[in-house]
């Protein structure tokens, strides 16, 4: 059913010109916007819930989630960190409650916008055994720089929650903006091919394997 997956469309084919202004005007400025209620309460949840499984076990995020593929994953391959997966859409996360029976007790799957949870996260001095981001790039066109993350104001935020970050695309020029990105912000990444054969950890990625198109891999420790 996932044949006729579609590769990235972009009318850009390098490096956007405007990356390192951009990204160092973020860095240089911290991003003053309020915070949403929903982001407040979500974040009210997730400290509630920590306190209750215990607040001193290393933290592990997985932005962007989904239908919590990828967060189930790595609950049950660290049972001793505590994981939150991330999304912004009920749907999606609706789904992950009727696809998986029950939940790992290590694992929560939270409503909220990532950037406002991870400012919350950030203000109460949170750090992350590692944080992952697998969901594929939504803002192809060049017009859109300052939509994806690494040209967000949020990018310093989610830089100083720390931790081993992984992302993963089947558009490689992202991942080489994030990289470039990264090294703007004096951190090193290695960027990386997946093997066809490897295990998809999101939908998305089986859909792409499915295809034959090839998926990336950035890692960076933050």
């Amino acid at each position: 059913m996932f044949a006729n997956s579609r590769s990235v469309t972009s009318n850009q084919t390098g490096i956007h010109n405007d990356l390192e202004r951009v990204v160092r005007r973020h860095l240089q400025s911290p991003w003053q916007a309020p915070i949403a209620d929903h982001d407040a309460q979500a974040f009210a949840q997730l400290q509630q819930w920590r306190q209750a499984q215990g607040a001193e076990r290393p933290l592990m995020l997985d932005s962007g989630c989904g239908t919590g593929r990828s967060s189930l994953l790595l609950a049950s391959q660290h049972p001793e960190a505590l994981v939150v997966g991330v999304d912004q859409s009920a749907a999606r996360l609706e789904r992950a409650g009727r696809r998986f029976q029950a939940l790992p007790d290590n694992l929560l799957l939270l409503r909220a916008d990532c950037a406002g949870l991870w400012r919350l996260m950030a203000g109460e001095g949170r750090q992350l055994l590692r944080h992952q981001i697998l969901y594929p790039n939504p803002w192809p066109k060049s017009a859109h720089l300052k939509r994806r993350w690494h040209g967000h104001p949020v990018w310093p935020t989610m830089l100083s929650l720390g931790g081993v970050l992984e992302m993963r695309s089947n558009w490689l020029l992202y991942l080489q903006e994030v990289r470039d990105a990264l090294a703007i912000s004096g951190i090193d990444a290695a960027l990386s091919e997946l093997p066809l054969q490897s295990e998809p950890l999101t939908d998305f990625e089986e859909k792409y394997q499915a295809s034959g198109q090839v998926n990336w891999q950035l890692t960076a420790t933050l």
